[in-house]
């Protein structure tokens, strides 16, 4: 079975028909037949996204999300790889449970599931986890994180990036010190004094940025800093680069389009980690996504059921939904705003993120050869976001009733139609 995408726009702007069949793309031209054709009427057409910072809750908390079902949203927004964080129960610190996340992304059949795994036992930042043999399991971990949690001893960070340089594998930290942002609720400034809650400082992330930088660059190892959101952290990773340090940043979508003067209504589905920042640092965030100092867009999907989030301020827990919104916001915060292109949206979404992983088969573009991970998007389209049809076992999404940019139509993976958007703008 051959599939045809007649009249598919590309990031450069030409008009091409692709032709996939037996899960690789086969021609790019014109004029193309195959045993289905579509006619797509100049609809943009990317390669899959790649992410790199999810959870997936399972094992654990299926109550929140599931593999099965991170998985439906994943496609949903376009992915076609997603990378869930160790912060599961049991915690994925061992050979055995990334193995049975693993697992479960291939039954599920929608996506590859590359999990993360854990940098430390238990996340409980006393000794390293099991990373030489969660590398050389079945999933082939090679990001390690313990992400919800910063690792703060020194003395532990500068062994694991001294371990994983024999496999070229890579430290993703969440940098929060700990000790600057004991029972921290919300941004520390003019609003968290106003509205008296507990402050989360920027210099709590800066300072551990700061720290692993010169860590990396004394061992020549690989840092990936999670979810960068201040301007100071922006200028750290900045000069970094300069010198040649092999740090790589991320960025989530709320941190490009929210700021914390939301939080005045005290309503949880704001509540986050790190904090919704100032005006100055979302700018700085989207200059530095513009201009490759932050390297991909992490979308930190961090699900969580209503008795979790439906509650009062100080109870709630941190996080936000981001797997089917994601690709939509970087289009309102970045490209309607002119400061980047959709080809930079691929590199910064699909390419750069595969690349830095080394994600087989993903982020590698559209050509012949390849295996077809696409998307179909309709690039002039308007919605707006509805939690209740959200494939997402759980509703805290912070773009419930907000009209957003750019609709994905289609999601193809290994040449499969995982994904099709319905004329009532519900998904089959």
């Amino acid at each position: 079975m051959s599939i045809v995408l007649k009249n598919s726009k590309l990031v450069d702007g030409s008009n091409v028909d692709i032709k996939f069949g037996e899960g690789l793309i086969q021609e790019i031209g014109s004029d193309l037949s195959g045993d289905e054709v579509f006619d797509l009427k100049g609809n943009l057409v990317i390669p899959g996204l790649v992410d790199l910072h999810t959870h997936l809750r399972e094992p654990g908390r299926e109550d929140s999300e599931t593999v099965a079902t991170g998985s439906l949203a994943a496609v949903r927004g376009g992915y076609t790889a997603i990378s869930p964080m160790a912060n599961t129960t049991p915690v994925a610190d061992t050979a055995g449970v990334v193995e049975q996340v693993f697992m479960l992304g291939k039954e599920a059949g929608l996506c590859d599931v590359f999990p993360i795994g854990a940098v430390t036992q238990g996340l409980e930042g006393l000794k390293l986890a099991e990373l030489g043999a969660m590398n050389s399991s079945r999933a082939n971990v090679r990001i390690f994180s313990d992400d919800g949690k910063c690792v703060f001893d020194p003395l532990l960070m500068r062994r694991a990036l001294e371990y994983v340089k024999s496999f070229d594998g890579i430290i993703a930290q969440h940098a929060q010190e700990p000790r600057l942002t004991a029972g921290s609720q919300m941004n520390e400034g003019i609003i968290s004094s106003q509205l008296g809650l507990t402050g989360w400082p920027a210099v709590a992330e800066e300072a551990i940025i700061a720290r692993d930088i010169l860590l990396a660059e004394h061992v020549d190892s690989r840092l990936h800093v999670c979810h960068l959101t201040t301007a100071g952290g922006v200028e750290l990773v900045r000069a970094a680069k300069a010198r040649g340090v092999k740090v790589t940043a991320e960025v989530t979508p709320h941190h490009l389009l929210l700021t914390d003067d939301l939080v005045v209504g005290y309503n949880p589905v704001y509540k986050v980690n790190p904090p919704l920042r100032t005006q100055k640092d979302m700018l700085a965030l989207r200059a530095g996504l513009a201009d490759g100092t932050i390297d991909i867009v992490a979308t930190d999907h961090a699900p969580h059921p209503s008795e979790d989030k439906d509650c009062e301020w100080q109870a709630a827990a941190f996080g936000m939904l981001g797997l089917e919104t994601a690709l939509s916001v970087v289009v309102a915060s970045m490209i309607e705003t002119n400061l980047m292109s959709w080809a930079d949206l691929v590199d910064r979404m699909s390419l750069a993120p595969a690349r830095i992983a080394g994600y087989a088969n993903q982020g590698i573009g559209i050509k012949v050869g390849q295996v077809a991970n696409l998307v179909v998007i309709d690039a002039s389209a308007k919605w707006t976001v509805d939690r209740n049809r959200m494939a997402s076992k759980s509703k805290n999404t912070p773009f419930h009733d907000m009209k957003l940019p750019a609709r994905v139509l289609k999601t193809y993976f290994q040449g499969k139609l995982v994904h099709e958007m319905a004329t009532d703008g519900s998904a089959n």
